[in-house]
C-alpha cells in the first residue's frame, strides 16, 4: 500500500483521502485510530496492529512530533522482535514509502495526522 500524500490533518492512501489518525499493516487499513491518552501512545493503542504481526513498525508522531512514544512502549515492541522506527509524520510517511518498496518483511505504520 502506498501513501500518496500527507499534509497536516490529511493523508491520501492508495487514492483514498483520510482526515483522521490511521494505521496500516500490509494491505489493511484501520480508520479513525484513537489513543487512550490522546497524545501519549500506550501498548493497548496498538492492539489492532499487533494482532497483524508486523515485523517493522513505523510510528508517525504528528506534524510537529507532539505525540509521545514512551520508552517502555518501544522496549516492549522491540522485545517482541519488532523493528520500530519513530519520526514526525512527514518523515514517517517518506520512510514508510521507501521501506515498503524494497522490504520483504511485513510493514505496519501508525500515523497521528495533526499536532
Amino acid at each position: 500500500m502506498r501513501i500518496d500524500e500527507y499534509r497536516f490533518g490529511k493523508m491520501v492512501v492508495a487514492g483514498n483521502p483520510y482526515d483522521f489518525d490511521l494505521m496500516i499493516c500490509g494491505e489493511e487499513l484501520y480508520e479513525q485510530w484513537h489513543r487512550n491518552e490522546g497524545h501519549s501512545l500506550c501498548l493497548e493503542d496498538l492492539e489492532w496492529m499487533l494482532e497483524r504481526g508486523p515485523e517493522i513498525l513505523i510510528i508517525g508522531k504528528g506534524n510537529q512530533g507532539c505525540m509521545e512514544v514512551p520508552i517502555v512502549v518501544l522496549e516492549e515492541l522491540r522485545q517482541r522482535g519488532i523493528d520500530v522506527r519513530v519520526a514526525k509524520t512527514t518523515e514517517a510517511v517518506e520512510l514508510y514509502n521507501e521501506i515498503a518498496q524494497k522490504e520483504t518483511r511485513k510493514i505496519g505504520a501508525s500515523f497521528h495526522l495533526t499536532c
